[in-house]
């Protein structure tokens, strides 16, 4: 693979291959060799992109960085405003190969607390609000397996060794999308969980469909960065601020990073 789009959030806000992964990028023969901030034009809005040019040996890479709440220079846009069809736009036109979403999700699986990260193996979108680039015209794209399985079965390696997890271990889970800007009330989590949901989130869904109309291989790293509303062991009634689920989803990059080094080597 020469190009990989990552998407970040509130699971990565950024995206700095500094002297932090000098001695990861070494391990995996990974060289830096110039980094440009652009913007790019899409018929559905500009979209800011940072390309990192490398190299693995002798072999050109490249990593295409878009941070899915742009907003002005800020990382702030909220998630039912996100402009997906600009973003996975922008992915496209710069080449990327393979697009690798890092998402920050609250859990309502006892096997996936807060701190481990996994992948998204099916996703839920009961919202009701259509996202596709066939506006016009009908096109009906299958979705049966969203999630790229041979990006999949790279990235669960990774996640395996990085965190010391069994081959017996569960590392998919079904990804509920919540409209948002709101946290769900615990009764609406009761009702996720009775309907297949095993994590909730408010944005990858709608950027999965998009990927799959465009036949690009889309995989989603999913970050545990707390238990969903009302399953907090011990305090059923723990509030939730998007302050400490940022600040725990990014105290968790080193997988993730991991999985970004692990697929630009290969």
């Amino acid at each position: 693979m020469e190009r990989i789009g990552i998407i970040g959030g509130t699971g990565l806000i950024s995206i700095d291959l500094g002297s932090d992964y000098s001695d990861a990028l070494s391990e995996y023969n990974l060289g830096i060799t110039r980094t440009d901030e652009v913007t790019v034009e899409t018929k559905f809005g500009e979209v800011p992109l940072k390309c990192i040019s490398m190299t693995c040996g002798s072999k050109p890479k490249e990593l295409i960085f878009l941070q899915r709440h742009h907003n002005n220079g800020e990382s702030n846009k909220p998630p039912h405003m996100i402009n997906h069809k600009a973003n996975i736009s922008a992915l496209i036109n710069a080449g990327c190969d393979v697009i690798i979403s890092v998402c920050s999700i609250g859990s309502l699986a006892k096997d996936l607390p807060p701190g481990k990260v996994a992948l998204a193996g099916q996703y839920i979108d009961f919202s009701g609000i259509a996202t596709s680039f066939n506006d016009t015209f009908a096109v009906f794209t299958s979705v049966t397996e969203p999630f790229s399985k041979e990006l999949n079965e790279k990235l669960e390696s990774v996640l395996r060794t990085t965190q010391n997890l069994t081959d017996n271990e569960n590392m998919y889970y079904t990804y509920w999308l919540a409209q948002g800007p709101h946290f769900e009330t615990r009764a609406e989590v009761d009702a996720i969980e009775k309907l297949g949901g095993e994590m909730v989130g408010m944005t990858m869904p709608r950027e999965v469909k998009l990927a799959n109309e465009m036949e690009i291989p889309y995989s989603a790293i999913c970050i545990s960065s707390n238990w969903a509303a009302g399953r907090e062991p011990g305090d059923p009634s723990a509030e939730l601020s998007h302050e400490s689920v940022s600040s725990q989803a990014n105290d968790r990059l080193n997988p993730v990073m991991q999985c970004i080094f692990s697929v630009l080597a290969n």
